[in-house]
């Protein structure tokens, strides 16, 4: 796998098209500034453009007045990203910074607003971008100082060709690290027709979003994971004493690595990782953290069965727990000393934390518009007898496993359903197997002797792609019953 981006700081606004897959991947770096924007005149456009709308005022510090150096250190004071010798300074008076957390179903989407500025880290599935774009709208955004993908799965980044289309956007960070997927090249085509300065995240790096708000990169490193989640942007953003740390789908390997990094990951709010899957969110790490207030970005009866059980009371005992599918869109909004989490749905009486002074109340009120957001189980020909109770709950690439759990309360045949891969290249159909009530059977790709719990291909070599691959679960009829993406 390629590395994009680790060997320096520099990128431009000539983004080329990736070409990934079994194809070469590459990147073609154009233009000679760093910036925001390419020039004089392209910045006094784009600042024209937001002064227009009356929605938006660019700071100066993020237009180029003077030709750029070759040595790297005014090739990181012009690009969006800094190193740690950036230091956020003290917070202007009557200013707030509000982090909100769409509800954009089984996917994520952050929106960060602050002196008139704004940054978007995720965007969704893919028939999310309309509800992220009518969100940005709403707060009266016409234009995007940063956008952030995290890492390239269709639940992050599928909405991004919808939103790079419909606003201006300063500069887009990415976590470098290449999918061979149809939405990433979507993306990738964005950015390019768009002609978006294109950086790539690294650890330590701090991003120059306000210098009242201090926002740094703590993943990924300079080594990239196997496993595409574990290369998602994880960042700690600080304003006065409140701060939130936005984890993306990192899950156990990342959280351990920032536990040894020697980064302070203590926060207020933290947005959990990976949906509060079982895959991440563990227990020394939570402890680190500490949080006030933990939010799960999760979508409405799912199929994966996410938040886990186990992690969701692990997050309860620690914090007050908002849901994306029980509370709506979560808005929290601080002075730098104290915050206040506004949710879309009514929600149960919150307890005040002892550091800081809580509310909860309605983000819309009764007979607004609302954009009624689509299950994802009705989505992609999913059967509905069996969208409750079977489902696709975990995926390992690089161990060369799936787990299909029953979440019902009665026993289901398995006989003659089918896993594939993303590329229907492999194909397993289960033998005369029943899965009974609230159990999980692990597949290997391997082989081995079947049990009522593990179950084995049989292949004398490895399945599936760890840059990235999809399980799809089939019944006996050939419809989709569902699928996760790893």
């Amino acid at each position: 796998m390629i590395k994009l981006g680790k060997s320096g700081k520099s990128s431009g606004n000539g983004l080329m098209r990736w070409i990934f897959g079994t194809i070469i991947i590459f990147i073609v770096i154009a233009g000679t500034n760093c910036a925001g924007l390419k020039d004089d005149q392209g910045a006094e456009e784009f600042r024209q453009v937001s002064q227009q709308a009356g929605e938006r005022d660019l700071v100066e510090t993020h237009v180029q007045t003077e030709g750029r150096e070759t040595n790297q250190d005014n090739e990181l004071s012009e690009s969006g990203l800094e190193d740690n010798s950036y230091v956020a300074s003290e917070k202007p008076a009557d200013e707030n910074l509000t982090v909100h957390f769409l509800d954009v179903g089984q996917g994520d989407s952050i929106l960060l607003e602050y002196n008139g500025k704004a940054m978007l880290v995720d965007a969704g599935e893919r028939d999310q971008g309309p509800v992220v774009s009518a969100y940005l709208h709403e707060q009266g955004i016409s234009s995007i100082d940063y956008v952030v993908a995290t890492h390239p799965h269709s639940d992050h980044i599928g909405g991004m060709d919808e939103v790079l289309n419909s606003f201006q956007v300063g500069h887009f960070i990415d976590s470098g690290f290449p999918h061979t997927s149809k939405t990433y090249e979507n993306m990738l085509t964005a950015i390019d027709d768009k002609n978006i300065p294109f950086e790539v995240a690294e650890e330590g790096d701090k991003i120059k979003f306000d210098p009242a708000v201090d926002i740094e990169i703590l993943n990924p490193g300079a080594e990239y994971s196997e496993e595409l989640n574990e290369n998602s942007v994880v960042l700690k953003v600080s304003y006065g004493e409140v701060s939130f740390l936005l984890m993306g789908d990192a899950g156990l390997e990342t959280e351990e690595k920032l536990m040894n990094s020697g980064h302070d990951l203590d926060s207020d709010i933290l947005k959990v990782g990976h949906h509060a899957s079982r895959s991440g969110s563990g227990e020394a790490f939570i402890s680190a953290v500490s949080p006030e207030a933990s939010v799960i970005e999760v979508g409405a009866g799912n199929d994966y069965g996410h938040p886990h059980a186990e992690i969701l009371e692990r997050l309860q005992k620690a914090s007050r727990v908002y849901r994306t599918d029980l509370d709506g869109s979560i808005a929290v909004t601080t002075d730098g000393s104290a915050y206040t989490v506004i949710t879309q749905k009514s929600g149960s009486e919150v307890e005040n934390p002892e550091k800081t002074v809580v509310e909860e109340t309605r983000l819309q009120e009764a007979g607004s518009d609302e954009t009624e957001l689509e299950d994802p189980s009705s989505r992609g020909g999913i059967s509905s007898s069996t969208e409750s109770t079977v489902y696709v709950s975990d995926l390992s690439l690089q161990d060369e496993w799936v787990e299909i759990t029953n979440r019902g309360s009665s026993p289901v045949s398995l006989s003659g359903w089918k896993i594939e891969d993303d590329s229907s290249k492999h194909t397993y159909t289960f033998p005369s197997f029943t899965l009974d009530p609230q159990a999980t059977v692990t597949l290997h790709t391997g082989e081995g002797t079947d049990t009522a719990t593990e179950l084995y291909w049989g292949s004398g070599s490895p399945l599936w792609n760890n840059d990235g691959d999809t399980a799809y679960l089939f019944d006996d009829s050939g419809n989709l019953v569902s699928s996760l993406e790893g």
